[in-house]
């Protein structure tokens, strides 16, 4: 008996199948292994994680400890996430109710967006952003709203940009302040605006800080230590960057109860648990990897200057907003002669001449590709 004919793509979810795979990840492929190219791909740190955290997992492994935890994350890891926002970003969370541990702060974002979004519903990201919110959100039923911020204002978040793009649909608001790409931060005052906005149309915020630690020019603010934020926003928060944990895929979610209640149930059905090893690798970074932290940011602090300085030097026009660039949150890879570019449309947001440059590669593999062209320096 003849047997008709089909497509495998016909069994496809149409969201899934009019996805675009990641510019980012498609540009990091087509240069891996090209001669004559320093890639400074995707946010990663060059740095191993730290001593002391590795050696904490290897007595764990030597104890035997290979087993699930409880699925909202280890008891203590939990309280010590608590701890650290408290001290770093005043706002007091309970550890038993209101602290996930998620697979890399990507999971706690996509926890957060399919449990708060119901089929319609606007969600809101500040552009260029990072790549992951707007795919999330078609998954999840929601429709993304795009608010542009201008290199003008230092790509902030401003009231009048946010309130042209609300509807009676608006229902969150997606921020990532430290921002990848643009490195972009917020101060206190900017946030006031905002959090009105919020409490007066009645958004939830989620708050995605994974570039809390990178912040070189005054302290983080986070949205949620505004007056009547707390209880609106999702803070959102990770070990990769801050202390060169990417491949431990650990990240944390605080927020209220009930939210979190309802990520937990997802959490649940789709992972369990993060990783053992890996939240022991997070509680570690807390108890004893904050010298080597602040280490490691002042060698990104001094590659951010001396790449910004060359830069410069080549005739490169760099907005005042550079003075703000985090080391891992620019995704650029350059031929030698500059040829090969990352455009800004890859990462998210409008396209255009934009680019992004990641100085988390070492000043030695940086500064010769710079000399070359910088007037009277090529060799």
């Amino acid at each position: 008996m003849r047997q008709s004919s089909f497509s495998t793509s016909d069994f496809l979810s149409p969201a899934v199948r009019e996805m675009q795979p990641s510019g980012i990840r498609k540009f990091f492929d087509l240069t891996t292994g090209k001669q004559g190219l320093i890639s400074l791909g995707v946010g990663e740190p060059d740095f191993v994680t730290p001593r002391p955290i590795r050696e904490a997992c290897i007595r764990a492994l030597e104890q035997g400890r290979t087993t699930y935890t409880p699925n909202a994350g280890l008891p203590e890891l939990r309280e010590a996430v608590a701890d650290y926002l408290d001290a770093s970003i005043q706002v007091p969370y309970d550890s038993s109710g209101e602290v996930i541990i998620t697979v890399g702060s990507s999971e706690a974002i996509d926890l957060a967006l399919r449990a708060l979004i119901t089929s319609g519903d606007e969600i809101l990201v500040p552009e260029p952003s990072y790549i992951s919110y707007s795919p999330i959100t078609s998954l999840s039923g929601g429709t993304t709203v795009p608010v542009e911020t201008r290199a003008e204002q230092q790509f902030k978040l401003t009231a009048e940009a946010l309130t042209a793009k609300l509807t009676p649909r608006s229902k969150v608001l997606v921020l990532c302040y430290p921002n990848n790409p643009t490195g972009a931060i917020m101060t206190y005052e900017d946030w006031i605006p905002i959090a009105k906005i919020a409490e007066e149309r009645n958004l939830f915020v989620i708050s995605d800080e994974i570039y809390a630690e990178l912040t070189y020019d005054g302290r983080h603010v986070s949205i949620a230590s505004l007056p009547g934020m707390r209880d609106r926003t999702l803070v959102v928060g990770g070990f990769s960057k801050a202390f060169a944990m990417t491949g431990w895929r650990v990240g944390y979610a605080c927020g209220p109860q009930e939210i979190i209640a309802a990520m937990l149930k997802i959490h649940q059905y789709t992972i369990m648990c993060a990783p053992i090893l890996g939240q022991i690798a997070a509680l570690e970074s807390l108890r004893q990897g904050m010298e080597e932290k602040d280490r490691m940011m002042e060698s990104y602090n001094r590659r951010r200057l001396s790449f910004v300085k060359g830069l410069r030097q080549i005739g490169s026009a760099l907005p005042r907003a550079v003075r703000l660039l985090l080391c891992l949150s620019f995704h650029c890879a350059y031929r030698v002669n500059f040829g090969t570019v990352c455009p800004e449309a890859a990462g998210g947001g409008p396209g255009g001449c934009r680019t992004r440059q990641c100085f988390r590669s070492g000043r030695r593999r940086v500064h010769p590709l710079l000399l070359r062209h910088i007037p009277g320096q090529a060799g």
